[in-house]
């Protein structure tokens, strides 16, 4: 398994975190991005007490947004869709691996729904792609349940899906999915294809209320 040094922006919130800490139990180095560092460190240390005594584990660390950027190789978007454009028009994104797990979501009485991206024709993987033209942007771990992440079980028993243009920026988030589910994630075809991927969260969250779970998504066949 090759190991990447990967920048959690986004890394004080449960997906952000999870992930963060299942990557690093796996030998990954992870920086929690946050605006600001002083918020980043406490967290970054609570995984870091969580991963006492696992053998081979990575280090986990705290900085701020654009620190965390320059210090990796590879770069999770774990942010809400709110105020997304503005923060990744700000990081320096140049020549990273992005990969986004963004899901542009809103809910209302009837519960959540999936919010149009530029007329339907768009995504949040997709505006970071044009944010950031001189990055590779891929979507993955769109619709793995934060409370899993951080929970007991060794590996999550679902499929990581990944989308986009680039077949070796794919490779990367395919490994980094064997540390969460020990599967290799799955290629699903390319980046236009996370218009699909982000809202169909939003049928797993109306599952979830409806059974008291935190569903996920196997694909079979393979």
């Amino acid at each position: 398994m090759t190991t990447y040094r990967i920048a959690v922006i986004g890394g004080t919130g449960p997906q952000g975190k999870g992930l963060g800490y299942r990557f690093a139990k796996h030998g990954h180095s992870v920086i929690l991005g946050s605006r600001a560092a002083e918020k980043a460190e406490p967290v970054a240390a609570e995984v870091t007490e969580r991963l006492a005594g696992v053998e081979g584990a990575g280090t986990v660390s705290g900085m701020a947004n654009n620190d965390a950027v320059a210090a990796a190789d590879v770069v999770l978007l774990a942010v809400p869709y709110d105020g997304h454009d503005e923060l990744v028009a700000t990081l320096p994104l140049a020549g990273k691996t992005v990969i986004s797990c963004v899901n542009p979501l809103a809910f209302d009485k009837r519960g959540a729904h999936g919010r149009v991206v530029d007329g339907g024709e768009g995504s949040a993987a997709e505006s970071a792609q044009r944010i950031a033209p001189e990055a590779t942007v891929v979507g993955a771990f769109h619709n793995v349940s934060a409370v899993h992440l951080w929970g007991d079980h060794d590996y999550l028993d679902e499929d990581v899906l990944v989308v986009g243009d680039v077949v070796e920026a794919k490779q990367v988030a395919m490994e980094l999915a064997a540390a969460v589910t020990s599967r290799v994630g799955i290629d699903a075809g390319k980046l236009r294809l996370a218009r699909q991927l982000e809202p169909f969260t939003a049928v797993l969250i109306s599952i979830n209320r409806k059974y008291k779970v935190n569903s996920g998504i196997r694909i079979s066949g393979l």
